[in-house]
């Protein structure tokens, strides 16, 4: 069984926006810190955006004030709401806890391109 199951990518318009989610297998957002990485064609995986137990979220600057990350724990799921998205926004991503400690998952690929 897979930890985490991320989902909602796909081929959006610079400018437009997409919702991502991400499943976790067991219980975790309580315990550890969670974060969102992404990884473009060529590059290393860079962590996006962090949401700590407590709920403080952390961005990296390029996504500041554009992608917002929260979690249900009820529901054992996090997400990365993404708003006027840019084609450099495109990659693959992926959740995990903010230390990449457990196993990742297959990540949800977003492209934006007019």
């Amino acid at each position: 069984q897979e930890q985490f199951v991320e989902s909602g990518g796909g081929l959006v318009q610079p400018g437009g926006s997409l919702r991502l989610s991400c499943v976790s297998s067991e219980h975790i957002g309580g315990f550890y810190a969670m974060a969102w990485f992404r990884q473009a064609l060529g590059k290393e995986r860079e962590w996006v955006a962090k949401i700590i137990p407590s709920g403080l979220t952390n961005y990296v600057n390029s996504v500041e004030g554009r992608f917002t990350i929260s979690r249900d724990d009820d529901k054992n799921t996090m997400y990365l709401q993404m708003s006027n998205l840019k084609p450099e926004d495109t990659a693959l991503y992926y959740c995990n806890t903010f230390s990449g400690y457990l196993p990742w998952g297959q990540g949800t690929q977003v492209t934006v391109s007019s």
